[in-house]
């Protein structure tokens, strides 16, 4: 069996047809890494992406009060994908909590056989896409666990949040367009975003979508700012991310067909966010397309992005936590 035929069982790469596996053998190496070795490394200048096919993986980051502790995976789960998709150091050290088979791909040679063959852009997309979706998810509930302790963290002083009627209002499509160009996207998919879209213009802290609700559309930042946070027992408001022009919100959860996983509000008066549909979203992302799937390049981008400063931010909650009894990760 060729080690593409492993990613035939893996839920995530379901969208793969033969074809396509076969492309992705010459990328792939086997490897097994044993409790407590090191995978990679925070910071490692590696953007190869790895698949955990038996046992489990723990990503963590050291620091000064001892290791902080950000995912638990197991087989089926991808780490590294940040790396491969903004080009950018691993986000985070890697070692196994028990011996592990994983599958590499090879940052290198995968990237030359994208650009090669359109044909695996979107399925291979769409499975970073995902994996990044949850793993954002799971940094959401981790964030939840250092307010627990009353008083220990002061929440942030309000911000006067007063509530708004929903506002309408007419754009050039010209305006519309600037937009998405802005984000070098197919002329096809601009014409669509520019000409389904809809403009919905917003008050300082008027709430656009809550955590729990359920997703039937996505948004991009127009004009002026919008604040993505989470409500935390005990302690206010966190905000977990402030959008300006071009970023785009509320797309995990309708692409993964989940709930919100955090609260949306403009962060300013006179915010403007043009609202694409989920139906818009689904013709414009289909898997099956020949052509390389820009947007969802550009998605994928921005929620490798969130999840490095999600964990970036539980990271220093766990630093001023204070010191933490030794913590052997992997071992």
């Amino acid at each position: 069996m060729t080690l593409a035929n492993h990613l035939r069982y893996q839920e995530i790469f379901a969208r793969l047809d033969g074809h396509q596996l076969a492309l992705l053998n010459p990328c792939l190496s086997r490897e097994t890494a044993s409790t407590g070795q090191t995978i990679v490394d925070v910071g490692e200048q590696n953007q190869d992406v790895y698949l955990i096919l038996g046992g489990g993986v723990h990503l963590y980051r050291e620091t000064q009060v001892g290791p902080c502790s950000l995912h638990s995976l197991r087989p089926g789960d991808l780490f590294g994908e940040e790396s491969f998709i903004d080009g950018g150091t691993q986000a985070n050290s890697a070692k196994p909590t028990q011996q592990c088979d994983l599958l590499r791909f090879n940052a290198k040679i995968l990237g030359q056989l994208l650009e090669q063959e359109a044909s695996l852009f979107g399925p291979l997309y769409w499975a970073f896409w995902h994996s990044l979706a949850i793993r954002l998810q799971t940094s959401n509930r981790e964030l939840l666990k250092f307010f627990d302790v009353d008083g220990e963290f002061i929440p942030p002083p309000s911000v006067g949040l007063r509530p708004a009627e929903d506002g309408n209002l007419k754009l050039d499509i010209n305006l519309k367009r600037k937009v998405f160009q802005e984000q070098k996207l197919s002329s096809l998919e601009i014409q669509v975003l520019a000409a389904t879209s809809v403009e919905r213009r917003l008050d300082a802290g008027q709430l656009i979508f809550r955590e729990g609700d359920a997703a039937d559309c996505m948004y991009v930042v127009l004009s002026g700012k919008i604040r993505i946070s989470r409500n935390i027992p005990g302690a206010g408001e966190e905000a977990l991310a402030i959008l300006g022009r071009g970023e785009y919100f509320g797309q995990m959860a309708l692409l993964a067909d989940r709930p919100r996983s955090a609260d949306a509000r403009a962060h300013q008066d006179g915010t403007v966010v043009l609202v694409i549909s989920r139906a818009v979203v689904n013709t414009i992302l289909n898997p099956r397309r020949n052509a390389p799937v820009r947007l969802l390049k550009v998605l994928c981008t921005l929620l490798a992005q969130r999840v490095r400063a999600l964990d970036d931010k539980i990271t220093f909650w766990h630093l001023l936590s204070g010191p933490k009894p030794s913590i052997q990760i992997g071992a």
